[in-house]
C-alpha cells in the first residue's frame, strides 16, 4: 500500500544539524526542515547571528537551538558533532552549507585565500560528514546528508568573475557527494547536493550590486533569480521519505541557467 504524500514529506521526530545556518540559504533550508517538523541545531561562527536566526525560527514555531563554531577548524567540527549528539540525541539530517568565497585573478590568487576557501567549502564538509556519520548515522543505519554545492561547480566562469578557488571547491563538493553516496548507501545514508544559482545573500551582494539583479535575472530562462522560498521544496525532498530512493544526485536550482550553459 502506498504512503500518503503528506506522510512522506513529514519530518516529525527528526533532527537536523545545519552548518552556516544563521542567514541566507542556510536559514532558508533550516526553515524548510523545521516547518516540516524537524528539531534544528544551527551552527556558524557568530553567536549574535545565531541568536537572531534561532529567534526567527522559534517565532515560526520551530524547535531550534544553536552552537557557535568555526567550521574551518577540525577541532571545532568535532565539538559541534559531539554537542549535536548531546543536545539532539541523534542527527537524522546533516546540511553542509557553510562556505566562503574570495575573488582574485588566478595568476594573482593568494595561497591563504585558496586555503581558506578550500578548508571551509570542502574539507569541512568531509570532516563534518565523517564525524556525524561515525557518531549517529552509521551506527543507526540511517541518515540524510545534503551538501550545498553551486552551479559554479558545474562549469567555469568568465574572466570578470575571478572565482577559481570557489568554483573548484564547489566542483569538489559535487564529486564528494557522488562518491560518499556510493560508499554509504550500504548504511542506508542518502547523500545529495543542492546546486543553487544566483540567490541574494551576503556572498552575492557585491555581484548583485555591480551587475544588477535585473541583468542577472536576464541570464536565466525563467528570467528571475532565486528568492526566500526556492530551496525549500528541494531540501524537503532530499531530507524526507519522499526522497528515500534518491542518492548521489546534484540538483541545480537556478532558473534554468545550467540547462542553457550545458552544465
Amino acid at each position: 500500500m502506498s504512503t500518503p504524500v503528506q506522510t512522506l514529506l513529514s519530518l516529525e521526530g527528526k533532527t537536523a544539524l545545519v552548518t552556516g545556518g544563521s542567514r541566507g540559504l542556510g536559514l532558508q533550508i533550516a526553515e524548510s526542515l523545521g516547518e516540516a517538523g524537524a528539531k534544528i541545531l544551527l551552527t556558524s561562527r557568530k553567536a549574535a547571528d545565531l541568536e537572531e536566526a534561532a529567534a526567527h525560527l522559534q517565532a515560526r514555531g520551530i524547535d531550534t537551538r544553536w552552537v557557535a563554531a568555526d567550521a574551518s577548524q577540525p577541532d571545532e567540527i568535532q565539538r559541534v558533532a559531539s554537542e549535536a549528539m548531546q543536545r539532539l540525541g541523534k542527527v537524522d539530517i546533516l546540511v553542509n552549507n557553510a562556505g566562503a568565497t574570495w575573488g582574485a585573478p588566478a595568476e594573482e590568487y593568494p595561497l591563504e585565500a585558496w586555503d581558506k576557501v578550500m578548508n571551509l567549502n570542502i574539507r569541512s564538509i568531509f570532516l563534518m560528514s565523517q564525524a556525524i556519520g561515525r557518531l549517529s548515522m552509521i551506527p543507526r543505519l540511517s541518515g540524510r546528508i545534503i551538501n550545498v554545492a553551486s552551479i559554479a561547480g558545474l562549469a567555469g566562469n568568465s574572466a570578470d568573475m575571478a572565482m577559481v578557488a570557489y568554483n573548484t571547491s564547489k566542483a569538489a563538493v559535487v564529486n564528494f557527494t557522488r562518491t560518499l553516496a556510493g560508499e554509504w548507501g550500504k548504511y542506508n545514508i542518502n547523500v545529495n547536493a543542492l546546486a543553487p544559482g544566483m540567490f541574494p545573500s551576503k556572498m552575492t551582494k557585491g555581484t548583485i550590486e555591480r551587475v544588477g539583479a535585473k541583468e542577472l535575472a536576464g541570464h536565466a530562462p525563467l528570467l528571475r533569480i532565486g528568492d526566500d522560498d526556492d530551496l525549500k521544496g528541494a531540501t524537503l525532498l532530499f531530507a524526507s521519505q519522499a526522497g528515500k530512493h534518491i542518492t548521489g544526485q546534484i540538483l541545480p536550482i537556478d532558473g534554468g541557467v545550467s540547462a542553457i550553459i550545458g552544465a
